[in-house]
């Protein structure tokens, strides 16, 4: 649940912040009467999210078993790809996101298109719907109650905390909020790398291709379900989707997560240290 939390809370906290970052602008510049226009690309922006997602749930429901695990591998790749890159852009270019946003309202506002503020607020919060649309997709399959409730306590944690930013006139340090939430989905996000080849060594072995030792377990913790160290009980799912962790993982496995972690964690950090 923390991991969903966890995503939900950044990805809306992001759209939140563009969103406050927006109606800020226009109101000090005067130009209050536009704000509704904001409204309209973020009501639109919702919508097409919440439907995408129950398009991708459907669509995971009627599909046979192996194509599931087949399609289980490609959501949890999609989330890795894209989180990675949202996470090494906000690295290199989250120093000028407050800037870059209010560059772009006065342009388009300069530019007499003011339906152009509804286009900018739908893109912004619609990319961050479907991104967290593709990161809960691989949870969602598989813990459907934890990551229904995690996602709703990230949502409405988020919205608080922006609407205080907002109030309080934008002023929190974003570099330190987005360096630290950015350790935590590397985690993340190399938990999933793990999981999607998971998934593709359990789809390969059911259609009877042979892996050789890339598929063997390379370690085996004998844990029963009921304990709550297994990833499938209480303290175990979180170490889970928040680590990877697992009580059996093969060797391709360990590889993938391990390699993910030691190239992107020095490379955030670094990145991190050095605009400082």
């Amino acid at each position: 649940m923390m991991g969903q939390y966890l995503i939900a809370f950044r990805e809306t906290f992001e759209a939140a912040l563009v969103s406050a970052i927006m109606f800020s602008y226009l109101i000090r510049t005067g130009r209050s009467e536009l704000t509704r226009f904001v409204w309209y690309g973020i009501y639109l922006a919702v919508g097409l999210s919440t439907g995408l997602g129950a398009l991708i749930s459907f669509t995971y429901g009627i599909l046979p078993k192996p194509f599931q695990l087949l399609f289980e591998a490609a959501a949890a790749f999609v989330a890795v790809v894209v989180l990675s890159s949202i996470i090494f852009w906000m690295a290199v270019r989250g120093r000028h996101f407050k800037k870059e946003i209010e560059k772009r309202i006065e342009s388009t506002i300069t530019g007499g298109t003011i339906v152009g503020l509804l286009t900018i607020s739908f893109i912004i919060v619609f990319r961050e719907g479907l991104e967290t649309v593709l990161f809960l997709t691989p949870f969602l399959l598989n813990e459907t109650m934890a990551t229904i409730a995690g996602s709703v306590a990230g949502i409405i944690s988020a919205l608080i905390l922006s609407y205080g930013i907002f109030a309080a006139g934008m002023k929190i340090n974003l570099r330190k909020f987005f360096y630290f939430t950015s350790l935590l989905l590397i985690f993340l996000a190399s938990g999933l790398a793990g999981y999607s080849v998971h998934e593709l060594i359990e789809y390969y072995e059911q259609n009877g291709f042979n892996l050789g030792w890339l598929a063997e377990p390379a370690y085996v913790l004998n844990l029963p379900e009921e304990n709550i160290l297994h990833h499938k009980n209480i303290v175990g799912s979180i170490l889970a989707v928040m680590f990877g962790y697992t009580v059996e993982a093969e060797w391709a496995r360990i590889i993938v997560h391990l390699l993910y972690l030691a190239i992107s964690l020095p490379f955030i950090i670094w990145v991190y240290r050095r605009r400082k």
